[in-house]
């Protein structure tokens, strides 16, 4: 019994450090990971612009997403307010409106996040055919 209780007294520090970390610092490694992937897929178009993927996905262990999705405003906020601010340091424009998407991972161990970055396009009422085109005033076609 005195390895199964070492044992378990090691998972529950281990625990209760993730716990701490999380309680008591925001998530500097998630911000980190966020800023290299867009530092990363940042590409120099015609005329020097620098242009950056706009759409963001974080996948967390599901403990780590658990804790974090009782703050999940604050926290999610924060994260697009952080990334944000990065872009317009270094000048980078954003291929779209920015969205930051966090979500959970199974094969993740706790602790761990994966950071993936893509082009998300515009979507604009061409997209959607059954669309009518506005009328004239009044609701009168002309």
């Amino acid at each position: 019994m005195g390895a199964l209780s070492a044992l378990e007294k090691a998972l529950e520090a281990r625990w209760d450090a993730l716990w701490a970390r999380l309680r008591d610092r925001d998530p500097v490694e998630l911000l980190d990971a966020l800023r290299g992937e867009c530092d990363g897929n940042a590409v120099v178009a015609p005329g020097g612009r620098v242009l950056v993927p706009n759409a963001y996905d974080v996948a967390l262990a599901r403990a780590v997403h658990e804790e974090l999705g009782r703050r999940a405003g604050r926290v999610g906020q924060m994260l697009t307010d952080s990334l944000a601010r990065h872009a317009e340091r270094h000048g980078y424009e954003w291929a779209g409106p920015l969205t930051v998407h966090v979500g959970t991972c199974e094969d993740l161990p706790n602790g761990r996040d994966r950071v993936a970055s893509r082009v998300m396009p515009h979507v604009s009422a061409a997209a959607f055919p059954h669309a009518a085109p506005p009328s004239g005033p009044a609701g009168l076609t002309p």
